[in-house]
């Protein structure tokens, strides 16, 4: 099969585009996908890169996100037809341990991500589990079923599992551009929240604006946001910050938060090193709550809305499989705004 795999860890040169791989072999529980779309993220890059325990079979498929075919499924699967437009939530757990038998899969003993720690979306054909899986509705878009389940999942984990955000609130976004913080700007409104957005140019501004932020700051044209967004609150701070920059953006989040605020975080694009004031966590009582994607749960709750076209991913270009190099650097280069998509079918 074609797909896009990398023989040692380095930079984005790394990445190979073959037409040979072997097809998965599945298992009793497994099901194959032949894929039509596939979505990058910011993790792709990590797992090119590599890190200290990261022990993969190489050579390795990236890709977390994908829509695509039903094509076979393993001997004890029931319950799906060949031919079945699918996609599914690209964590994996074990199902067994004390966190997956009280409905924490994201804390599992043993989990994994989809092209992280096993062969991913970035081929012809994908190996999942099968209770991972969920159906695309007829006539619905394959490439917002693959652009979504990563963000999608992630950032209904952040906002409502976790963070439990509540109408009335101020969503304060820093950074505009990726796909959990363009989808956390529709997500919050859906949730009654206001949002402000802290964005990297004007461009993005104007972008952050579209995708419904009630109110953006330039970065760029003003380095002291942190400031700015503590004067238009009347001095008062927000109450929430979704800030997965890390440590060039974290301390003047931190000062952001109104008493009692949560500071949201999935990631640190920037490192993961940031200060924190200890008296703004206990002179204001602010919470920092970190997360990574989210339950099976998780995921067909906020696919369900996506489904019935309430919420809905930005997408903001589609490359042929091949060229999947130049699609992960638009996103180093931080060109993009939503998910970036690779057509392979």
């Amino acid at each position: 099969m074609k797909a896009i795999i990398f023989r040692q860890h380095g930079s984005l040169d790394m990445l190979e585009y073959v037409e040979h791989m072997p097809v998965p072999e599945l298992g009793p529980n497994d099901a194959l996908v032949r894929v039509q779309y596939a979505a990058l993220n910011r993790l792709d890059q990590f797992v090119v890169k590599g890190w200290k325990g990261l022990d993969l079979e190489l050579p390795h498929i990236p890709g977390a996100d994908f829509s695509g075919a039903l094509v076979a499924m393993g001997q004890q699967v029931r319950g799906w037809t060949a031919g079945q437009p699918v996609t599914a939530n690209p964590s994996l757990w074990c199902g067994q341990c004390s966190y997956c038998l009280r409905g924490e899969q994201g804390l599992c003993d043993s989990f994994a991500i989809l092209g992280e720690h096993t062969r991913g979306s970035f081929a012809q054909y994908i190996k999942v589990p099968a209770r991972n899986l969920m159906a695309v509705p007829d006539g619905f878009s394959m490439q917002q079923a693959a652009a979504a389940p990563t963000v999608a999942v992630t950032t209904w984990r952040m906002l409502v599992t976790k963070g439990q955000v509540r109408p009335g609130e101020t969503v304060l976004v820093i950074g505009a551009g990726g796909g959990v913080n363009s989808f956390t700007i529709a997500l919050a409104k859906l949730l009654g929240a206001t949002v402000w957005v802290v964005a990297g140019d004007a461009a993005k501004a104007q972008q952050a604006l579209a995708q419904g932020a009630d109110w953006v700051i330039d970065r760029a044209a003003e380095p002291n946001w942190s400031k700015a967004v503590y004067l238009h609150s009347g001095k008062r701070g927000v109450e929430v910050v979704v800030d997965n920059v890390g440590a060039a953006t974290w301390e003047a989040s931190l000062r952001t938060l109104a008493r009692g605020g949560r500071l949201l975080t999935v990631g640190g694009t920037t490192g993961y090193t940031g200060s924190t004031p200890i008296n703004i966590l206990f002179g204001r009582q602010v919470s920092i709550i970190g997360t990574t994607m989210g339950s099976q749960p998780d995921f067909e709750a906020v696919m369900r809305l996506i489904f019935a076209g309430q919420l809905a991913v930005p997408i903001d270009r589609v490359y042929p499989l091949a060229e999947a190099r130049q699609a992960e650097e638009r996103m180093l280069q931080g060109e993009h705004f939503g998910k970036i998509l690779l057509d392979i079918g």
